[in-house]
């Protein structure tokens, strides 16, 4: 018989539709039946398990689908990748002055009829740079889940290889999507596109993709939040910043947001020994969101697998610690001194 505190856990995941702490408490569970010798019973509850997490990935694949490009640009399928987000701004831990961008442009966006009646513009044009890992990305869809809407992932690399030669009336295409989709537009790695225009090395197509960009960007009316990333903002061109209504710098977590990644990454686990966070915290300065996460997730995966009920912190601090080397920047000298 399963636990109460399982019990109660998997009730509250279900409540709170953490789908990742329902199918780790519901693995929980058979671990334990089978550790009583109810082999049957752990077999059975894994095989349902393992159903329901196919089942899941299906439906997940498969409702991007009902958004659909116009017939006229059905070609945009290869370059553009739709999906609907299930997080939003409570579900991401972000610096102060990252929080209070997004927030600004999300509130302005819910009002933005108000702002129209006194001919005003809602923002809708960001430029987030950053570290690779810091959640950039993670954001698109973050605001997208605050306003009910898709994210179109544009694949900028496929724009520049797959389509040399035709790169601008594909951009020009996507820009007119933006008219008739109303959605969060993500231009990742937008380096790919958006570098210097006098940089001799460029090849003339990415000149004129760069131009056709911003002509582009100008002229945009839509009701489409356009959503630009780079892990280079050095490398862009100059004329590229003034198009974009805020760009938001995004750092490496401090103490109190590592403190706040590892809780929410650890949300609904009981621990064995009451967790020093602040100790654990010093072992990941210098890491980004996701490497915290990994390693939080790492540790869960061993709670699970060991069949423990608990999780134990020195899992984590063993986890941030194999990461610790892959700290951005950092080379072999350095960490040995």
């Amino acid at each position: 018989m399963a636990a109460a505190d399982q019990i109660k856990s998997l009730i509250k995941s279900y409540a709170e539709d953490d789908e990742h702490r329902f199918f780790a408490t519901a693995m929980q569970i058979a671990a334990s039946e089978a550790r009583q010798g109810h082999t049957m019973v752990a077999q059975e509850l894994k095989q349902l398990i393992e159903k329901a997490k196919k089942d899941k990935s299906v439906a997940f694949l498969e409702s991007p689908k009902t958004v659909s490009i116009s017939a006229p640009k059905r070609e945009l399928k290869e370059l553009i990748e739709v999906f609907n987000p299930r997080i939003d701004l409570r579900d991401m831990v972000l610096a102060p002055t990252v929080k209070e961008a997004l927030t600004k442009l999300i509130h302005e966006q819910k009002n933005w009829e108000l702002l129209k009646k006194h001919n005003l513009s809602p923002r809708r044009k960001l430029l987030l740079t950053g570290l690779p890992g810091t959640g950039k990305t993670m954001t698109a869809q973050a605001i997208a889940g605050e306003l009910g809407l898709s994210v179109y992932i544009i694949r900028l690399d496929g724009l520049m290889s797959k389509y040399l030669g035709e790169s601008i009336a594909k951009l020009r295409m996507i820009f007119d999507a933006m008219e008739d989709h109303r959605a969060v537009y993500l231009f990742d790695e937008f380096d790919s596109i958006g570098s210097h225009r006098d940089r001799g090395q460029d090849i003339g197509e990415i000149k004129r993709v760069l131009n056709s960009f911003l002509i582009n960007i100008e002229k945009d009316q839509s009701n489409s939040i356009i959503v630009a990333a780079t892990n280079l903002p050095e490398s862009l061109d100059r004329a590229l910043f003034r198009r974009f209504d805020d760009v938001v710098s995004y750092p490496l977590p401090d103490l109190q947001e590592v403190s706040d990644t590892i809780k929410k990454a650890t949300k609904g686990y009981s621990f064995s020994k009451k967790p020093n966070y602040a100790k654990i915290a010093e072992l990941a300065v210098g890491l980004n969101y996701s490497d915290i996460t990994k390693a939080c997730e790492e540790a869960i995966k061993e709670m699970i697998l060991s069949g423990s009920m608990k999780l134990d912190s020195l899992e984590i601090q063993k986890s941030l610690s194999k990461k610790a080397p892959l700290k951005y920047g950092q080379t072999e000298s350095q960490k040995t001194h």
